[in-house]
């Protein structure tokens, strides 16, 4: 009997797997988290090693245990779930925390919704919000950049968002160039932007992403910053800006099918991102901005469809 497979659009036939999609993702994350291992030391490499394992363990106990299938690990999603997972905290968050992250992240955010390719929210910043909002101290305590894949020596101090927002420092008198390079206090993943921008050109020339959305992400950050006379440029530099536009915002499952839902999706990002930056509680809002934006997909794909479809569309209910 011809088995029958029902699945949500797109169709797309392509040579392309979602292993290989994903183990290109992979690669082109290698020269951040070299970066982050070089500036914050084997701290940051446990992190790194827990949140990787926590994700694989869990997706593995939920499947074999509970959903009775075969695994699904082959795929890397779960992999490249807890190095962005690890990318957004601190070095010194005690590693339960970031296993109970990474719990969350597949379990809560991916696998009860059924899996890859059903979930609403990208699971590493579920996990990453989950430990903001249950651990603010451990996940507000940043650690300074310390070098040459050494040992941690406990230095702490606040990151150039934190000092911009509460008037410590001035934009004016900061160092671009070492923001460039990573030189900076926070999460793992405030690295170098030069090896962010190197992982999106990767991506961009293999066609595993499009610009639009980290594009109009840096955008609608810059135009809400310009309108409040902001300099643009240490927003852009500081923060988890471009690894979320790169690596989060651009995940197939959790952002819009079109060129016109992306740059809509990715405009709504940055303006949000800014807001909460400039206004907001919090110093950093690109994880609350995708998670937003995550939300109103569904309603972007609806009413941002292709031409061809809106028109057969009309043809059928005339």
């Amino acid at each position: 009997m011809t088995q029958i497979i029902f699945s949500p659009s797109p169709h797309i036939h392509t040579a392309r797997t979602t292993g290989g999609i994903m183990r290109h993702v992979l690669v082109a994350l290698a020269p951040a988290v070299i970066c982050a291992l070089w500036f914050f030391g084997i701290d940051a490499l446990w992190v790194l090693v827990t949140s990787v394992i926590s994700c694989i363990a869990t997706e593995w106990l939920i499947t074999r245990f509970m959903l009775r299938r075969a695994a699904s690990l082959s795929d890397c999603s779960a992999i490249l779930t807890g190095v962005l997972l690890a990318l957004t905290l601190p070095s010194s968050l005690p590693l339960w925390m970031v296993a109970a992250g990474g719990i969350i992240a597949i379990g809560i955010a991916k696998m009860a919704f059924g899996g890859l390719g059903c979930n609403i929210f990208n699971p590493a910043l579920v996990g990453r919000v989950f430990l903001l909002i249950s651990f603010p101290v451990a996940m507000t305590t940043w650690p300074l950049p310390i070098g040459r894949f050494a040992t941690a020596d406990g230095t702490t101090g606040a990151t150039i968002l934190s000092q911009l927002k509460t008037g410590i420092a001035n934009s004016c008198a900061l160092d671009l160039p070492a923001m460039f390079a990573g030189d900076m206090g926070g999460s793992i993943g405030e690295v170098s932007t030069g090896a962010l921008l190197l992982g999106f050109v990767y991506l961009l020339v293999l066609k595993i992403i499009k610009w639009h959305i980290p594009v109009s992400i840096v955008a609608g950050l810059v135009l809400v910053d310009l309108m409040a006379g902001f300099p643009p440029l240490p927003d852009i530099l500081s923060g988890g800006l471009l690894l979320g536009a790169v690596f989060m915002a651009t995940d197939y499952v959790t952002s819009p099918m079109t060129n016109r839902g992306m740059l809509l999706y990715g405009l709504m990002i940055g303006i949000i991102t800014a807001v909460i930056r400039r206004w907001g509680s919090y110093p950093e809002g690109i994880s609350f901005a995708i998670l937003i934006m995550n939300g109103a997909t569904p309603l972007i794909n609806r009413y941002m469809h292709n031409t061809r479809f809106s028109g057969r569309r009309k043809e059928a209910t005339a």
